[in-house]
């Protein structure tokens, strides 16, 4: 391949193969995403966070790949590394009730194989809670809240890596020098005022949210929103910067500013008022009865867990399934670390005397529920109500704050999906915009050809077939089915059709950092595009692309989403370095 930054004699060791196959993976990514991103250097990292580690959101394609990497008896990390939620507590694994074939053993062999690289199995989405880990300086980070969270509140310098590109840079000791590990990057680029009073975490994780769901298709932000938010109460808690933090990655936001933040021209101007959050605890509000509370995601902190088990202390709750009419079951999610604290102080015998289940090593949402009788969770989090009720479980997910969510699991909060809202009531604003763009009306008719970039590691090819075009983000966790290839997220211009077998063109990814794994399962099944096509560098179809040969082009010099069509029949040329696309034949006009 060509190089397109100096190398070092190790780095140039690892590429050329002396250091093992699964390095010169690693080395090879990096470099298709330092070409990608401009970048004219790789630099040391001091630590790593892999995300994908549940087969409910890895799946066949994580684990064929770490079995391909492990069978290389050189693949060792280079840098301190720790691992994300696993998808179960292996110790609970009967008291969670999945039923989903062989998973405790696709769990248990996932963890061990990363382990098998060196990697510390922490099995935490809460790195910057954990004794040990460097939370300052250049590091390789994924998993969207740790980024946002370390990027925000720590001295943490991490691009929104995927988890293949986080794992590419594990194995190296190595990222590319470009984005947010730069400070010219990390201005803000979005100004949010607030007048709403915001006290309870979830208020915070509901503005979170707010903030990802308002993004225009107008707004340049290469990175990912950065908002500055101003109005927001002094002297934030870490539960409330935590809850802040994890909802607005949902959506892209890879760091926040509060109150004071460099020089910036914001591209946008938002308001956040009461009204807006009443109308969210409105149209959040279970509007059917819940069959089971999680607590807990991202991991619950210690100070979330000492006032769980204050809103249980002398009262009685379930885990189990519980009939019709009854209170739901009540499950809470921490980390190990978090645990063994909990188990010191007495804080754990408060919660487990009360009936709930207390889990370790896994997260509300990559949890395959048993939905025989999980048809409807409640959460006191935006981030597990945007991914259970995601593809990846696809149950209707509901949200309170955590008084209300423990007072439904004991009994004491009743009510009927007909009810009023329980937040004081406010003049409803406008409903919610939807996140997407609609779809063009419009059908382009002229000839179009553009040239565009490539990777640098893949060499020449032709690709001809159909176009799949998307004026949205396309996240391929949670919302492509990773079967079938088929676009399943409500509201999606492309909701219900499928890119597989077709030339997939769309702005970029967003969302999760386990989108790569869902591409290379794709890949595996036989379900992928012909090619992917993106306006901009997509950080997680880009590294499945690199690794398993998938032809990738991206940045043409002409607008390939306003010129293509969706149903075109197109051309996709790579002759040396330079990749081109054309439209072969044009789709009947409806």
């Amino acid at each position: 391949m060509t190089e397109t930054v100096p190398l070092n004699r190790e780095q140039q060791a690892m590429l050329s193969g002396e250091r093992g196959v699964a390095k010169q993976m690693g080395m090879r990514l990096l470099l298709d995403m330092a070409a990608a991103a401009g970048a004219t250097k790789l630099v040391p990292i001091r630590s790593a966070h892999l995300s994908g580690v549940s087969p409910l959101t890895g799946g066949l394609g994580l684990r064929q790949f770490l079995a391909k990497l492990t069978r290389d008896p050189l693949a060792k990390v280079a840098a301190s590394t720790t691992l994300n939620s696993a998808g179960c507590d292996e110790e609970q694994f009967e008291a969670m009730r999945i039923t989903a074939p062989h998973f405790l053993e696709h769990n248990h062999e996932i963890v061990s194989l990363y382990a098998k690289l060196g990697v510390r199995p922490t099995q935490s989405c809460i790195p910057y809670e954990w004794e040990g880990v460097v939370t300052e300086g250049t590091a390789a980070w994924a998993e969207s809240n740790a980024i946002c969270f370390g990027n925000s509140y720590c001295d943490l310098h991490t691009n929104r890596e995927s988890g293949l590109s986080a794992l590419a840079s594990a194995l190296t000791g190595y990222a590319p020098y470009y984005g947010l590990l730069s400070e010219e990057a990390r201005g803000p680029n979005l100004q949010v005022i607030v007048t709403a009073e915001l006290a309870d975490p979830t208020d915070f994780s509901i503005l979170g949210d707010w903030i990802g769901k308002q993004r225009h298709p107008d707004w340049k932000m290469p990175y990912g929103p950065i908002p500055a938010i101003m109005g927001l109460p002094p002297g934030m808690s870490h539960e409330q910067k935590k809850a802040l933090s994890a909802a607005a990655a949902n959506y892209g936001c890879p760091l926040l500013y509060l109150e004071d933040h460099p020089p910036a021209t914001f591209q946008a101007h938002l308001s956040f008022g009461p009204a807006e959050l009443a109308q969210r605890y409105k149209e959040l509000r279970p509007k059917s009865a819940v069959s089971l509370v999680t607590i807990g995601c991202p991991q619950a902190s210690m100070g979330e867990l000492r006032a769980t088990a204050e809103l249980l202390r002398g009262k009685k709750v379930t885990a189990d399934p519980a009939a019709p009419g009854a209170p739901p079951p009540l499950w809470i999610f921490t980390s190990s670390a978090n645990k063994a604290i909990a188990e010191k102080t007495g804080t754990a015998a408060i919660i487990r005397n009360s009936g709930a289940l207390l889990l370790e090593n896994t997260c509300p949402e990559v949890v395959p529920y048993d939905q025989k009788w999980v048809k409807h969770v409640l959460t006191n989090s935006m981030k597990a109500e945007h991914y259970i009720k995601s593809g990846l479980n696809g149950i209707p997910t509901s949200v309170m704050n955590l008084p209300d969510c423990i007072a439904l699991t004991t009994g004491r909060l009743k009510f009927k999906p007909q009810d009023p809202p329980l937040s004081p009531d406010h003049s409803p604003p406008a409903l919610h915009p939807s996140p997407f763009p609609p779809p063009s009306s419009l059908l382009a008719t002229n000839p179009f050809t553009s040239s565009g970039h490539g990777l640098p590691s893949q060499g020449d090819f032709t690709i001809q077939g159909e176009a799949f075009v998307s004026e949205a983000p396309i996240t391929f966790l949670g919302f492509v089915n990773r079967e079938t290839g088929v676009v399943e997220e409500p509201g999606h211009p492309r909701d219900g059709q499928s890119m597989a077998g077709k030339v997939a063109i769309f702005p970029k990814g967003s969302g999760s950092s386990v989108a790569p794994y869902v591409l290379l399962e794709l890949i595996y099944r036989d379900q992928a595009p012909l090619a992917i096509v993106n306006t901009d560098i997509d950080q997680h179809s880009a590294p499945a692309c690199s690794l398993e040969g998938l032809p990738y082009a991206y940045r043409f010099d002409a607008d390939v989403i306003d010129n293509i069509n969706h149903g075109d029949t197109v051309e996709l040329r790579r002759a040396g370095r330079t990749v081109s696309i054309r439209v072969v034949e044009r789709v009947a006009k409806i």
